[in-house]
């Protein structure tokens, strides 16, 4: 029989697996070349068309789940992408939490914290970004492109200490999607309101 303490950590990530599936996992980490079976709303479809947006396709998989495409405005869309992209960062951060447990080179350890470092504030903003949308979409602006240097500062440390793991730079590009459609989404909320902030 298992030590308790490991059946608390089975019990820990089941829970929190069950609690991410009302999100759809395949908007943590969509599949490609898979067509599209719902319709997408307007709202949808002109964010993941926005001068911002890195990849329309990843944007338009991430946002064609039913909870989503029944957002009824911008901000409801700007909260839902903001908890995508926060499940999505978690997703990424227990991979570098599996990976750091694994034996390897003081520079890799030291290029694995600095990422988990970086996701523990990407995931922190996302949270932060998801309450200011209503109340200051610039500054929400702001906290949610600030991610983007951190997730690019990880990136430079793994290339320097040789680290390869697919499923690392995987995260990492896709957490450069969220960011991306977090981007467009507080730029478009600061459009519509132009005099309010």
């Amino acid at each position: 029989m298992a030590p308790p303490n490991q059946l608390c950590f089975v019990l820990v990530i089941f829970l929190s697996v069950f609690s991410l599936s009302s999100l759809s996992t395949s908007a943590i980490i969509p599949k490609a070349n898979v067509s599209l079976s719902i319709p997408l709303s307007q709202l949808v479809e002109n964010l993941c068309n926005g001068k911002a947006i890195q990849n329309c396709r990843f944007c338009l998989k991430a946002l064609s789940t039913p909870e989503v495409i029944a957002a009824m405005d911008t901000t409801q869309l700007g909260t839902l992408i903001m908890k995508l992209g926060a499940a999505n960062a978690k997703a990424t951060l227990n991979v570098y939490n599996e990976k750091i447990k694994k034996p390897g080179s003081p520079q890799s350890l030291k290029a694995l914290n600095c990422c988990v470092e970086a996701y523990k504030y990407a995931i922190l903003s996302f949270e932060m970004v998801s309450s200011e949308l209503v109340e200051d979409p610039q500054t929400a602006n702001y906290d949610v492109a600030v991610i983007g240097p951190e997730i690019a500062n990880c990136e430079k440390e793994l290339i320097n200490a040789k680290v390869q793991s697919p499923r690392l730079l995987a995260g990492n590009q896709f957490i450069k999607y969220y960011v991306s459609m977090g981007y467009e989404i507080t730029s478009t909320l600061e459009l519509e309101n132009p005099n309010e902030y």
